[in-house]
């Protein structure tokens, strides 16, 4: 071997640790960060913590579960029209949001704190106030989370995000959110005032087609009696 073919050896032996070694310093550097980052949310919130954000027209709900992990039962349009994981699995929008309430698909998935608030302010165990049943153990609640990860029908009244802590915090399936809106829907509909303006437009209605007999104007009268019973 000629004395340059060794000095190239011994110079390439030389220089090349370096950028392998500043590759490595860089990923220890990065996962320390990441763990500063896990470790900064577990002096905020402990495990089965139930956190509340708001979010769009509604208020949304999760489960912290640890290291900068929260499980939340979350309406998501993206599986419907892509397989694509690597999208699927990206911070849902608001927009992803909405259009999931639609088409009532969505899923129990895990994201971290940042993903979940969405730039809102964060409340922890609002509920406790509220709810008459006591919150179960911290470590039980998350544990509850963990299992019902993956895909689950949603519905806006009957199962959403506020159901779904509900039953792992407190082992109940009650949404008050769906109960307020169900009672401000039956006092704007099933009212007095409904049930007058709805015979009044049936009557009308049954004029203007010039069809009033028996039969329809007991059914007109049926829906307007129906209301005045239920208000």
């Amino acid at each position: 071997m000629s004395p340059l073919q060794l000095l190239a050896m011994l110079l390439i032996a030389t220089t090349t640790p370096e950028p392998r070694e500043r590759r490595r310093r860089e990923e220890e550097e990065e996962e320390e960060e990441e763990e500063e980052e896990r470790r900064k949310y577990d002096l905020v919130f402990r495990r089965g913590d139930l956190l509340e954000v708001s979010r769009t027209l509604f208020t949304h709900f999760g489960i912290y579960l640890g290291g900068d992990r929260v499980a939340h039962f979350i309406p998501d349009i993206m599986p419907v029209v892509s397989g694509d994981q690597r999208r699927v699995r990206q911070m849902v929008t608001n927009s992803r949001l909405l259009l999931g309430v639609l088409a009532k698909c969505g899923s129990v998935r895990v994201d971290s704190v940042d993903d979940f608030a969405y730039g809102s302010k964060i409340l922890t165990n609002t509920t406790d106030q509220v709810c008459s049943r006591p919150a179960l153990r911290g470590e039980d609640v998350a544990r509850r989370a963990e299992r019902l990860r993956g895909d689950v029908s949603y519905s806006l009244l009957w199962y959403n995000c506020e159901h779904f802590v509900m039953y792992c915090r407190y082992g109940t399936v009650t949404s008050f959110q769906t109960f307020q809106f169900c009672k401000t829907a039956r006092k704007l509909l099933l009212s007095r005032r409904v049930a007058k303006a709805t015979a009044l437009l049936g009557a009308c209605l049954l004029l203007y087609l010039r069809a009033v007999t028996t039969c329809s104007a007991l059914l007109a009268a049926l829906l307007p009696f129906l209301i005045w019973m239920a208000s």
